[in-house]
């Protein structure tokens, strides 16, 4: 059974930290995409972050260059977001998503980061 599990969310005030987890299961998470994305209630899901494998190749939505950082274990089938410097607009639910060419897509069940003072 396919899950990705993410963890890691909760409040910061602005100018923190946060760093999330998605644990992969399920699947052979080295042959996947990771991407993380976010959404905020009224408006679609956006993309946030990616990294291929293999190689590392990451790829980041402007809003959080220089802020966000995506890696991942794939000893561990597991991706990671750091974020640092934490905006309120940063507010969201979370979502671990895992992409590939010819294979199902598959999504986690979000996990909420709430930026506030």
């Amino acid at each position: 059974q396919v899950q990705l599990m993410e963890s890691g969310g909760g409040l910061v005030q602005p100018g923190g930290s946060l760093r999330l987890s998605c644990a992969a299961s399920g699947f052979t998470f080295g042959y996947y995409t990771m991407k993380w994305y976010r959404q905020t209630p009224g408006k679609e899901r956006e993309f946030v972050a990616s990294i291929y494998s293999p190689g590392g190749y990451t790829n980041y939505a402007d809003s959080v260059k220089g802020r966000f950082t995506i890696s991942r274990d794939n000893a561990k089938n597991t991706v990671y977001l750091q974020m640092h410097s934490l905006k309120p607009e940063d507010t969201a639910v979370y979502y671990c998503n895992a992409q590939h060419m010819t294979r199902p897509t598959y999504w986690g069940q979000g996990t909420q980061v709430t930026v506030s003072s």
